[in-house]
C-alpha cells in the first residue's frame, strides 16, 4: 500500500510518499480500505511537533477516515468485510489501508455519502459536543460563530441551524461570508471591516449572543466575550489565530456568563459511548439530508502536502479530503 509519512518534523513539503506492506489486523482489530481521509488545521501543527499529541516518527497525518472493511481480526464482532465505516484514529489515516481497534469504528448508514462521512468526525464531532453537551444550545437562541468559514466554523453554522438557533457567522472577507450564508447563516459580520463587539450587539438588539463559538482566539475572543449575553456561554474551541488570549475574568462576573472549555479529544476518551452516540446522530443527519458536509476540495494521496499548505494559508472554506 501507499502511505504519506512524516519522517522528519517540518512543514508540509517535508512529507514523503512511501510503499509499505499491507497491515494485518490483530485480535480485536479491523483493517479498513480507506475511501477518504479528512484533514484538519491541527494536521499542519502535528507534522511540525507543535501539537499536544506528538506521535513517534514516522507517522501519517490525518485523524479521520471513511472506508470499507477489508479484513477483521480474531474476536471482532459487529463488523464484516464490505461494511462501510468511519473512524477516528488521532493520526495515521493518510494511507491506503489503516488498522484500528474495532471499537473505534462506527457503521455508516444507507443513504449517507461515504466520501462526505470522512469529514464528519473531528470538526462536526467537536461542534456537536460543544453545542449540545457543553453549551446546551436551545432552539431560538442566538449563536455567534467566529472563523465561520473554516472547518469547525462551517460545522457550527450547519449544526446550529439544525438545532434551531439563529446563527450569526463572523469571518474575515465577503467571499467567506457569502459561503456562510449559503450554509444557512442568518446574519454575518465581516470583522476585517466591522467592529465585532459593536456589530454583534447591534444584531442582537443590545442583548449579546447566547452562545459564542470561538475556534480563533487572539484579539477576537475578548471582543466577542464583551458581546456575550447575560448567562451566555462562551465556548473555547481553539486558537487558530496562534495567540492564546488572556481574558479579564471580571467580564465573566459582570455578565454572569460561562467560559466553557471544549476538549473533544479528551471527551472521546472519557465518554466513548457519548461520543459514539453523537457520531451516529451526525451520520443520521447526513443520511437524512439535514447535514451536508461542506467539502472545500479533494486531493489525491500524493498531493497531501498541497492540501495541508492550503489549510495553513487559511485558503480553505469547509473540509479538505484526501482520496487514496
Amino acid at each position: 500500500m501507499k502511505a504519506v509519512l512524516c519522517e522528519t518534523l517540518g512543514p508540509p513539503e517535508t512529507l514523503v510518499l512511501r510503499d509499505l506492506p499491507d497491515p494485518a489486523p490483530g485480535p480485536g482489530e479491523v483493517s479498513v480500505r480507506v475511501k477518504a481521509a479528512g484533514l484538519n488545521f491541527f494536521d499542519t501543527l502535528i507534522i511540525q511537533g507543535k501539537y499536544q499529541f506528538k506521535p513517534d516518527l514516522p507517522f501519517s497525518p490525518s485523524a479521520e477516515l471513511s472506508g470499507i472493511v477489508a479484513e477483521i481480526g480474531e474476536g471482532v464482532t459487529g463488523f464484516a468485510p464490505g461494511d462501510a465505516v468511519i473512524a477516528y484514529g488521532g493520526w495515521g489515516c493518510c494511507r491506503e489501508r489503516v488498522v484500528l481497534p474495532a471499537d473505534k469504528l462506527v457503521a455508516v448508514p444507507d443513504g449517507a455519502d461515504l466520501e462526505q462521512a470522512a469529514g464528519l468526525i473531528v470538526t462536526y464531532g467537536t461542534t456537536l459536543h460543544a453545542l449540545k453537551d457543553r453549551a446546551r444550545l436551545k432552539p431560538g437562541e442566538t449563536l455567534c460563530v467566529l472563523g465561520a468559514s473554516g472547518g469547525v466554523g462551517s460545522a457550527a453554522v450547519e449544526i446550529g441551524k439544525i438545532m434551531g438557533a439563529r446563527v450569526i457567522a463572523a469571518a474575515s472577507s465577503p467571499d467567506k461570508l457569502d459561503y456562510c450564508r449559503a450554509l444557512g447563516a442568518d446574519e454575518t459580520i465581516d470583522y476585517s471591516k466591522e467592529d465585532l463587539k459593536t456589530r454583534l450587539k447591534e444584531l442582537t438588539g443590545g442583548a449579546g449572543a447566547d452562545v459564542v463559538y470561538d475556534p480563533v482566539g487572539g484579539a477576537l475572543s475578548e471582543a466577542a466575550l464583551r458581546a456575550t449575553a447575560w448567562e451566555g456561554r462562551f465556548l473555547v474551541i481553539g486558537f487558530a489565530a496562534g495567540e492564546i488570549p488572556k481574558i479579564p475574568l471580571n467580564l465573566a462576573l459582570l455578565k454572569g456568563c460561562d467560559i466553557v472549555g471544549v476538549f473533544w479529544g479528551r471527551f472521546t476518551e472519557l465518554d466513548p459511548e457519548g461520543d459514539r452516540a453523537n457520531t451516529r446522530q451526525l451520520l443520521d443527519w447526513l443520511a437524512e439530508g439535514k447535514l451536508s458536509v461542506a467539502v472545500h476540495d479533494t486531493y489525491p494521496l500524493d498531493k497531501t502536502a498541497d492540501a495541508l499548505g492550503a489549510i495553513a494559508r487559511r485558503e480553505v472554506k469547509g473540509k479538505v479530503l484526501i482520496l487514496p
